[in-house]
């Protein structure tokens, strides 16, 4: 991303190397095709990412939000209803929410950064229309207990997997165990377009065809409008391309495990590391340590040429935009508290040996230092 890094946070030339000639195959003939929307490969794309996902159904959009806002709408969501999400997720996971018309709910997390579903049992009312978990990084969700919860209370389940494409709990794919679930396929995820591009996944084949009308204005045929709707399409050229990305995916994720295994080995006598536990299959679309004096950590990093990102250091609930939502600070303490040591780094295909052995030994160097002096 930065190239005055030594080690950047991702580099997408060094993901895309070994793919280049067929991303460049698929695009010409795309090119030469003149279908340039909803076209063969948005088809295509569609039933092998249902089929990667062991999911039923699925269906391409233009990114992520608007998955999350189309399959809320379909779901029935709307005004006077109550939608119950982390705190500690990007934007668009709250935004969605308020773009239909319903009220944000937000549950603490847990030590892992993953929604607690005993908050999420406690935020329940007679308004309650769904619940949105957040992969987050993409490690998994406790789906078992959440599905368990959703279940008691007649709720629906839309998996906010944009982090997520991959992971699995106890044996089953995200995005295979909701009513439905949302994935981003921006450039900084596992699966990615060169671009915005999203893909929605459903059980239920009538929230595809709502959503596949809503997201292309509502048309029933050229001349014919349903509803008033919006031209959230899926590009051909992108799906083209989605699908040289998506044979290849598996493989950038052994890739990813690789790696991050191999920072917990080494990193873990400094930093707490987010080591899995069982049953969870965990794709590192991003590597979340929790550090002490994480600011003078970063800074220290950066000066050395390793670039660490904070994923987010204001949680949602303490954002200007939900202000009226009535909460404030001490509302969500355990996601507060991560939201002052949660500190992402580098961590993609195609990252070397050194590179990873660089950010380790400026983590230790850090924490060296610091423990000298205070001895």
């Amino acid at each position: 991303m930065s190239s005055q890094f030594a080690v950047p946070y991702t580099d997408f030339p060094a993901q895309n190397a070994g793919v280049r000639d067929e991303l460049r195959g698929a695009f010409d003939e795309v090119l030469d095709s003149g279908h340039y929307i909803q076209g063969p490969n948005v088809a295509a794309f569609e039933r092998e990412f249902a089929e990667f996902c062991e999911a039923h159904y699925a269906t391409g959009v233009a990114n992520g939000t608007c998955s999350l806002h189309l399959v809320l709408r379909s779901m029935g969501v709307g005004p006077g209803d109550e939608v119950i999400t982390a705190p500690n997720s990007f934007f668009a996971s709250a935004a969605a929410i308020s773009l239909v018309g319903a009220r944000i709910v937000f549950a603490d997390v847990n030590e892992d950064a993953n929604i607690d579903p005993d908050a999420i049992e406690a935020a329940i009312t007679d308004r309650t229309k769904a619940i949105m978990p957040v992969h987050l990084t993409g490690r998994p969700v406790d789906m078992v207990r959440i599905q368990t919860i959703a279940d008691a209370h007649g709720l629906g389940i839309l998996e906010d997997a944009a982090q997520a494409v991959g992971s699995s709990f106890r044996g089953q794919k995200v995005g295979s165990w909701g009513t439905a679930a949302s994935f981003s396929l921006h450039p900084l995820k596992s699966l990615h377009a060169f671009g915005d591009a999203g893909i929605l996944t459903a059980r239920d084949e009538r929230i595809i065809q709502d959503v596949a009308l809503r997201k292309n204005h509502g048309l029933v045929d050229r001349g014919t409008c349903a509803e008033w709707a919006f031209n959230c399409r899926l590009d051909e050229v992108q799906a083209a391309l989605l699908r040289v990305q998506l044979r290849n995916v598996g493989a950038k994720i052994i890739e990813r495990r690789r790696l991050a295994h191999r920072y917990h080995e080494l990193l873990r006598d400094y930093v707490v590391v987010p080591e899995e536990r069982e049953g969870e299959v965990h794709t590192y679309q991003t590597y979340l340590i929790q550090a002490g004096d994480r600011d003078a950590l970063q800074a220290h990093l950066r000066a050395n040429g390793v670039e660490a990102i904070v994923h987010y250091a204001t949680p949602l609930h303490l954002q200007p935009a939900a202000a009226d939502l009535g909460y404030g600070p001490g509302s969500f303490p355990v996601t507060e508290r991560l939201s002052d040591s949660i500190l992402s780094l580098p961590l993609f295909p195609g990252m070397t040996v050194e590179q990873q052995d660089r950010v380790v030994t400026e983590i230790a160097s850090f924490y060296d230092a610091r423990d000298g002096a205070g001895s």
